[in-house]
């Protein structure tokens, strides 16, 4: 089968589905309506979907080797100002991350994959994971055994990317850490009236020396050729300006492309929060919002997984390697259990249509991308499983 003109015939079919997913748009692990709507497509290509934790899997094939294809489908709680007739009307969750587009097209690759099922050498397994953006989908999935029965070899993913470039560029690492770990964390610092500060422990009080000290951290305790960011974004405390809270609230997140440094400075985050909290007479809770290893693709199976795309001869597609991104991504928690790739794929507008970017209310992405991103991944888990039995 010739994936991309197959692909091109059903493109109206995969704008109808991301229309969809992208009107009915859904945050975090629950998401009742996308879910039931991959469902209900993966049924009708002929597939037999399941649960798996909060997600939907399916497997086709006859044994052998196992490649997994993973599509996220969670939006954000955002309001969305693209102008597009089949924007989320809700106000309160928008696509604007192109999750919508990833569900889609590997519907579309699993309608084709059932096409073609007799000629593959092996076994394909689909993962429609929620929650990527708070970086919980994966971690649920993985949980729930997406990695098993049967058991995945390898794993493939896609993301497409906005912004002022044309469609037909595909952005990959196959020497490196493509995007940056993010650990999630809270610092809760446990402490009467204003006038009386000698007869209560301040938290507020707390808090600032620890945001100080976590600064601190950043300055004279990382290695300077290390890529490291620390942020703490919240802080909240108190509710009047004559009462001493009994909590203050620190919320923050650690990224690096490093793992060494990361788990130099997760520890000593936690160190540091407690121990200036202790020397204040306090006490310091730390809870760990996320945490998701760096996403370090396996060189040599992206190199197998470029090739392949460039034998497909897609008309304007063009390799741009050595991309790295101090974003995040939880597909890294399956790169970090087995061989992954993970790949960009350019969905943007040269023209004005491109001058927002990922997670903007007003971000675009061009259709254009509909044929390409289903035929790759099918065009790839077919010749992948044909050359490695």
């Amino acid at each position: 089968m010739n994936y991309y003109e197959r692909a091109l015939e059903l493109k109206d079919e995969t704008i109808a589905n991301r229309r969809h997913i992208h009107k009915n748009a859904e945050t975090g692990l629950d998401l009742p309506k996308t879910k039931a709507y991959v469902m209900e497509k993966l049924t009708e290509y002929g597939l037999e979907p399941k649960d798996c934790g909060y997600g939907v899997t399916a497997t086709l094939g006859k044994g052998g080797k196992v490649l997994l294809l993973r599509a996220d489908m969670d939006a954000l709680p955002m309001p969305e100002e693209s102008g597009e007739p089949f924007a989320c009307p809700t106000g309160k969750e928008a696509h604007t991350c192109g999750h919508d587009f990833h569900a889609a097209m590997l519907l579309t690759a699993a309608k084709m994959l059932k096409e073609n099922e007799s000629e593959l050498e092996g076994t394909v397994k689909f993962m429609f994971q929620p929650a990527e953006e708070n970086f919980l989908g994966s971690k649920n999935m993985i949980e729930n055994g997406i990695l098993e029965n049967p058991k995945v070899d390898a794993a493939l993913a896609y993301h497409v990317a906005a912004g002022k470039m044309p469609v037909g560029i595909y952005m990959y690492n196959d020497n490196g850490t493509m995007m940056y770990s993010v650990d999630g964390f809270q610092i809760d610092r446990k402490g009467s009236h204003g006038a009386y500060p000698q007869n209560s422990i301040d938290p507020i009080n707390i808090g600032v020396h620890v945001y100080l000290a976590l600064e601190a951290i950043m300055a004279r305790e990382i290695n300077p050729t290390k890529a490291c960011v620390m942020t703490v974004g919240q802080f909240q405390g108190g509710t009047a300006e004559n009462i001493i809270p009994d909590v203050a609230t620190l919320k923050g997140t650690i990224r690096s492309n490093d793992k060494q440094a990361r788990e130099l400075m997760v520890r000593r985050m936690k160190e540091v929060a407690t121990k200036t909290a202790e020397s204040y007479g306090g006490t310091a809770e730390i809870t760990m919002l996320s945490e998701v290893p760096p996403l370090i693709c396996d060189p040599k199976l992206t190199d197998e997984f470029v090739g392949y795309m460039k034998e497909m001869n897609i008309p304007g597609m063009m390799p741009y390697p050595g991309v790295s991104a101090s974003a995040s991504e939880d597909f890294a928690s399956i790169a970090e259990k087995v061989p992954s790739t993970f790949m960009y794929l350019s969905a943007g507008y040269p023209d004005e249509r491109g001058q927002y970017g990922a997670h903007n209310p007003k971000v675009q992405f061009n259709e254009g991308v509909c044929p390409i991103g289903p035929s790759c991944l099918a065009y790839c888990a077919t010749q992948w499983l044909k050359n490695n039995k």
